[in-house]
């Protein structure tokens, strides 16, 4: 799953990349212009790892990168990571233990499912949190990225 994520993520940012500048190539190639400009390298691998979907050639940036924030955000990954992990060994893995001791019937897995959803809600909102607003804002802040409007 990380990986395939991984993958559509590049995939959108690539799509992103040629759709911003397909077009002005073409109308540079249709004017006759001498000049055509080509983003540089380093735009495009600023754009590969900057927390956007939409290509610019330059992105507002921060002029300081506050490493205590980022310190901070990586920790709240940590502890997210090590609340899942508490939820599973407290909530998840004792209803499926005792559930692969008896034998199977349809009361019994209802049962298991039900009570099965509100710890899965849980690590949910966990994964979201820690990877949508802690990971994101945390590498956001070492590209000095400033456009941080995630929610307007």
């Amino acid at each position: 799953a990380v990986l395939l994520a991984f993958q559509v993520r590049l995939v959108m940012k690539a799509h992103s990349f040629i759709r911003e500048n397909v077009p002005r190539v073409l109308s540079s190639v249709k004017d006759k212009s001498g000049t055509v400009h080509i983003p540089r390298i380093s735009q495009y691998l600023y754009f590969l790892f900057a927390p956007t979907l939409i290509y610019r050639d330059n992105y507002p940036r921060n002029p300081t990168i506050r490493w205590g924030y980022v310190a901070t955000k990586f920790a709240q990954v940590l502890g997210s990571l090590f609340y899942a992990y508490y939820i599973f060994v407290r909530l998840c893995i004792p209803q499926f233990r005792n559930s692969s001791q008896e034998t199977f019937n349809l009361r019994g897995l209802v049962l298991c499912i039900f009570n099965s959803i509100l710890p899965g809600v849980l690590i949910l909102f966990l994964v979201f949190f820690a990877f949508l607003h802690c990971w994101l804002n945390a590498f956001a802040e070492m590209l000095r990225f400033a456009d941080r409007m995630f929610y307007k």
